[in-house]
């Protein structure tokens, strides 16, 4: 398991700059709540609320923790009799951050910058364009180079977590066979299946003239199926799924992970099948069955490395949280919320 993924997925910690990456991925994502646009006012960055070991961390961090964290909580609603111990917590999570973000200072790694960069233009990809990635960042009251330099700490704290914490976590045998035999549930896999589609798009809210011009196509292409055409060249040639680069191929899933009627219509063929034009909300759909693979429990052989992740992770959470409190007990920090 990548030590980077430990640290974004630390409860106890606000690592801001693993949220800050999160938050500007907002704009790309169907599922996140887009932040709103309250301004950041240079009362903000002026007003200090927490010094850690001298150094400040400032209302406007504070504030800006504070939009992430509920844009990632969709829903979350803090009534305001307990919005002051929101914020308190939020500022613990900061100066855990920050306690993190010194200790990495100690250690040399010599190509962070160049890492960065990379790191950076991996993130503005993910925007349609540049203007889009601006107003993200004025969003979280910051600019470029403020994000640059938040991407860095994200990346020393990696670091830090990979060469001096997690080299300590070890992990027995008897560990991983005992977690495998409290957790039988964990280690059933139920039925699944491969299977590749075409899908001729055409919604819900498509006129009757459209429909019909969509399954028509559908038809014609499972005609030149059954006459022996290549599925995975008509899919990547027509279909209009992200998956035609692939040749329609979606990979295996269990049940209940596609609308019903696909379901249905794939689970009932055998492998090399291929169904006739199936109609779903998407539009018509033409399912070739590849593989299938029958429900079976999982051996612990074949669980092993996974379980032994897992328990890393959890121990290298530990060792991060007892690192964080004893670097608390050393620590000079004053609360100024």
């Amino acid at each position: 398991m990548p030590l980077v993924n430990v640290v974004t997925k630390l409860s106890i910690m606000l690592v801001i700059s693993s949220l800050l990456l999160s938050a500007c991925s907002l704009s790309s994502s169907n599922k996140a709540t887009a932040l709103s646009n309250d301004e950041f006012t240079a009362a903000d960055s002026a007003r200090i609320v927490a010094r850690v070991n001298g150094s400040i961390i400032t209302a406007a961090e504070l504030k800006r923790a504070r939009k992430i964290l509920l844009a990632n909580k969709p829903g979350l609603q803090i009534p305001p009799t307990l919005e002051k111990e929101f914020d308190k917590q939020v500022l613990n999570q900061l100066v855990s951050t920050e306690l993190l973000l010194q200790a990495s200072k100690h250690v040399e790694i010599k190509d962070l910058d160049q890492q960065a960069k990379a790191k950076l233009a991996q993130i503005k990809r993910g925007f349609p364009d540049a203007d889009g990635f601006a107003r993200q960042l004025r969003n979280i009251g910051m600019d470029e180079d403020m994000f640059f330099e938040s991407v860095r700490h994200e990346l020393a704290i990696a670091y830090f977590i990979n060469t001096r914490i997690a080299p300590t976590i070890t992990v027995s045998e008897e560990e991983i066979r005992k977690f495998y035999e409290q957790n039988p549930g964990k280690f059933h896999r139920d039925e699944q299946i491969r299977v590749s589609h075409i899908l001729i798009g055409a919604d819900n809210k498509a006129g009757s003239e459209a429909k019909k011009a969509a399954r028509d196509k559908a038809e014609k292409l499972h005609t030149d199926l059954v006459n022996g055409a290549d599925f995975a060249t008509l899919a990547k040639e027509h279909s209009a799924d992200s998956s035609s680069k692939q040749g329609g191929d979606l990979g295996f899933f269990g049940k209940g992970k596609m609308v019903p009627q696909f379901e249905q219509a794939a689970f009932a063929l055998q492998p090399g099948a291929i169904s006739d034009v199936v109609e779903t909300q998407f539009g018509f759909h033409i399912i070739k069955m590849v593989e299938r693979k029958k429900a079976e429990d999982i051996s612990l052989s074949e669980a092993r490395n996974k379980i032994e992740g897992y328990l890393k992770a959890q121990k290298t959470n530990t060792a991060i949280e007892v690192f964080v409190g004893e670097s608390r007990n050393k620590a000079k920090i004053d609360v100024l919320l």
